[in-house]
């Protein structure tokens, strides 16, 4: 049995049987309810207010973007949502264009077979980032655009990260159960740990989330998602403000005073 602890008084602690998820086969639409009410209900009224605060913002970062790489304002990215299925989803541009994605792809997939913690490349060094995209992706300001996603119901605010076709062919039967959720901004992995869990351990708490959302728990993932953005910059900040110069170990005797007699 697996313990996860989501480090919030929100969920307390959680633990999941990872043997019982064992012989689940990929998503079913027959047997799989469809996205609640109430959940839509919630993304676009959170959509709705968070308008007058988000327009100012998608602009300045698109004016950036513009000025500091050539190439779209955009990414667009075919990803699996719901039931297994694609849809193109939005993210601001803060790579290269024309970049290869090879070597996500080549990291990702050492990720999946290991007990590694899920460490994103940009904190081990990446060339493809334009000026200014490292703290786009820190503050997750790069998919901000997503909010267009959530509107035509291709995502929720709350839901697993939709993964890329390469993903989702490496994933075993038991590990779709995840895609009975609609794909979110946020959710129950990105506040219990996300970077620190392993591959299985994000793939355990999907599932947990798929199979248990509720009004209550979205509400209380969303409010957990700021102070996890706000570590998030304060962790790239630290790394990013300069080290003061060690002391030297023996200070240096004053001169001795020159004698005017």
């Amino acid at each position: 049995m697996l313990r996860f602890s989501c480090g919030s008084s929100f969920f307390g602690t959680v633990l999941i049987d990872f043997a019982s998820s064992k012989g689940v086969t990929s998503t079913d639409p027959k047997s799989t309810k469809r996205i609640p009410a109430w959940k839509r209900a919630l993304d676009l009224l959170c959509v709705l207010l968070a308008v007058p605060f988000f327009v100012p913002l998608f602009l300045v970062i698109a004016l950036i973007i513009k000025l500091v790489s050539r190439g779209p304002v955009f990414f667009k990215q075919e990803r699996i949502g719901h039931l297994g299925r694609p849809f193109v989803l939005l993210k601001f541009r803060s790579m290269k264009v024309d970049s290869s994605s090879d070597v996500h792809q080549a990291y990702f997939a050492s990720l999946m077979k290991s007990d590694a913690p899920m460490t994103k490349i940009d904190k081990i060094g990446d060339p493809r980032l334009i000026p200014f995209g490292r703290i786009l992706r820190s503050t997750a300001l790069d998919e901000l655009p997503q909010l267009l996603n959530v509107i035509r119901g291709d995502m929720s605010l709350v839901g697993p990260r939709p993964c890329t076709p390469f993903e989702f062919e490496k994933y075993q039967p038991w590990q779709r159960k995840r895609f009975n959720a609609f794909p979110g901004l946020t959710g129950l992995w990105q506040v219990s740990g996300k970077n620190k869990t392993t591959f299985n351990e994000m793939i355990q708490l999907d599932i947990l989330y798929a199979s248990s959302m509720s009004l209550g728990m979205d509400i209380k993932i969303l409010i957990r998602t700021f102070p996890v953005i706000f570590g998030q910059v304060a962790e790239m900040l630290e790394k990013r403000a300069p080290r003061p110069k060690p002391l030297p170990t023996r200070l240096k005797s004053p001169p001795t005073p020159t004698s005017v007699y």
